[in-house]
């Protein structure tokens, strides 16, 4: 086992509260702490060795023979985050994309650290939040009908129109056009434009709104991004709220906004963004488009198996990661955590113990382990609540 400190990011929608409060730091603002083995900010053991090395000095060790033959590194990187504020419109690329957009990158010489970059690593970013708190967010295209539906009855021009293109054409085509529109600076709308339909959001949440929680993110993300046609996006998207416990899955293509909460994350190992709104980084709408997955879906909320009364794991339809959280209570009874392979534990709660391969290590609300797949079988005691990052 090998403790690791995680590598922390403070976005303008980070909090100043939420994760200093869990880790134990007194940073002004955190939006993300990361545990894994990302080249680009990698993890610390106590010595001050970043996660990928640590891995690549013994990388059969530490991967084990089967997850290095698939993915050559730690496939998966586990994440803290606390939004305080709207998440830019984004999406995450799908493998080939990923792949032929990193390479594309690499040859025009574009520094992997560059606020430009698009493509910081070969791979895809399909996620898994698992909220702490009350979580907000949108996710993927509600039906063109729906959509027409939140749009009808606003009464300007913009609001008139978008939603006549949805009724006339009621399939991803549609959709497909009306996000282009409104995401495409050549074909935006101005920011009076924008401030219209606010403003008749907000008077119709007044007046009692057939759809008020739609009517009350436009308003909210109009006083964090004034002007930015994003803001009407969001009458688009699904609406999503997870209670504590609930976990929800973003697969590669699906355009999504986290808009308040904290959660854990787990996700294929990669920072690829591609964003066309909501932000102040980096915006590349063109390459945006070609990503997104237009097809309208409910969001994908994954519902644990349970397992021992103690462990609940979310098996996402991925390849890359699997997510679990074990309940330990004071009772001394020491319990097995699932899996093989390598794995990142984090303590959410309470104090734990991990043993493993007659190791042990003390982990403190806050503190993680790289567990090693040469370690073997691992099990935990003590008193409080692990989340794992595992490889399935």
């Amino acid at each position: 086992m090998h403790i690791i400190q995680p590598a922390v990011w403070d976005y303008a929608w980070g909090s100043d509260t939420e994760i200093q409060e869990i880790i134990g730091c007194d940073d002004p603002r955190i939006a993300e702490a990361w545990f894994g083995a990302h080249p680009l900010a990698p993890s610390t053991g106590p010595d001050g060795q970043p996660l990928d090395a640590f891995v690549a000095d013994d990388p059969r060790r530490a991967l084990g023979e089967g997850t290095l033959r698939r993915f050559g590194a730690l496939p998966y990187l586990l994440k803290l985050i606390a939004a305080d504020g709207a998440l830019s419109l984004q999406v995450h690329p799908r493998l080939d994309a990923a792949r032929a957009g990193f390479a594309a990158e690499e040859a025009a010489g574009i520094r992997r650290d560059s606020p430009l970059r698009n493509y910081r690593d070969p791979n895809h970013k399909p996620e898994l939040v698992y909220a702490l708190t009350r979580f907000e967010a949108m996710c993927g295209f509600r039906t063109p009908r729906r959509a027409a539906e939140v749009l009808a009855g606003l009464g300007t021009p913009l609001s008139d129109d978008l939603s006549s293109t949805l009724r006339d054409e009621p399939s991803a085509t549609g959709v497909r056009e009306v996000f282009t529109r409104l995401v495409t600076p050549e074909l935006a709308p101005n920011p009076g434009e924008v401030a219209q339909l606010v403003e008749a959001c907000r008077l119709r949440l007044e007046s009692g709104s057939p759809s008020p929680r739609a009517d009350r993110t436009v308003v909210m993300l109009a006083a964090q991004f004034p002007g930015d046609p994003g803001v009407v996006t969001s009458l688009l998207l699904n609406p999503v709220t997870l209670r504590p416990g609930e976990a929800l899955f973003i697969p590669a293509g699906g355009v999504h906004s986290y808009l308040h909460g904290l959660a854990v994350e787990v996700m294929a190992s990669s920072d690829n963004v591609l964003r066309a709104g909501l932000t102040s980084k980096h915006v590349d709408v063109p390459e945006m488009l070609r990503n997104v997955d237009y097809v309208a879906a409910p969001p994908i909320r994954i519902a644990p198996e349970t397992f021992h009364q103690a462990t609940r794991v979310y098996y996402a339809p991925v390849d890359d990661f699997e997510l679990s959280v074990t309940d330990v209570p004071a009772d001394g009874v020491v319990r097995r955590l699932p899996g093989l392979g390598p794995r990142v534990v984090l303590c959410l709660d309470g104090s734990v113990v991990l043993a493993a391969n007659n190791q042990t290590a003390m982990l403190p609300r806050g503190h993680a382990a790289f567990v090693c797949d040469g370690d073997g079988p691992v099990t935990v005691g003590g008193k409080g609540t692990v989340v794992q990052a595992a490889v399935p």
